[in-house]
């Protein structure tokens, strides 16, 4: 949810007075390809275009499918993956399922408790292993995992930058560190490439947190 809405007028200035707190020549280079990507959610058949694109990346990472939302159950119950769900929060769950760490990859919600579409939530918080501070950082990581993945898959990742408040605050230097500091947590994962490319791989660290 866009915690502060931006009208169609001031995203042109806002993109602008982001991309010049960027400090770093990777984030200004990733931010430049994601900035050229669409600020309108696809519909139709174009939506369903981007959502099997999803689950055949979902798949390639070795990830098992099963239709229905994942309000019936959980978006991952440590073995399979609702797909009946928008595109781009599929991929910010296959973003998930890429950052979390053997201890946790087979845990319903990846022991980070309940998203926000989990139907079975008390089983999803009996399941969680990780503080406030750890899901906070793997949620933002994911979160940027997943729109760099719409980026790559000619999705619009400038509409999940928005809706997911990566301008908020744009012209402080705060909100251009966080995503920087968080671009740079993703590349040292080794699921990232220092140009911003996601790769098909999974985190190898045995570690519980990020």
């Amino acid at each position: 949810m866009i915690l502060t809405p931006v009208a169609p007028g001031e995203l042109f200035s806002l993109l602008g007075a982001f991309a010049s707190r960027l400090c770093g020549r990777h984030g200004q280079a990733v931010f430049a390809r994601l900035r050229r990507s669409h600020a309108e959610r696809a519909a139709g058949a174009r939506a369903e275009a981007h959502l099997l694109r999803a689950m055949r990346l979902g798949r390639a990472l070795g990830l098992t499918m099963r239709p229905g939302s994942p309000t019936r159950n959980f978006g991952w119950d440590g073995r399979i993956m609702r797909s009946g769900t928008e595109a781009y929060v599929l991929l910010h769950e296959i973003a998930h399922y890429q950052l979390a760490p053997l201890t946790r990859r087979r845990r319903r919600e990846f022991g980070l408790g309940p998203g926000p579409e989990t139907g079975c939530r008390g089983a999803a918080k009996r399941a969680a292993l990780v503080t406030d501070i750890v899901r906070e950082r793997e949620e933002a990581m994911a979160s940027l995992l997943g729109i760099l993945w719409e980026v790559e898959l000619g999705q619009p990742a400038l509409a999940s930058f928005l809706d997911q408040n990566w301008l908020e605050g744009a012209g402080r230097p705060g909100a251009a560190v966080h995503f920087e500091t968080t671009l740079a947590a993703l590349i040292s994962t080794g699921l990232v490439t220092a140009r911003g490319r996601p790769l098909l791989c999974l985190r190898l660290s045995m570690r519980n947190g990020t």
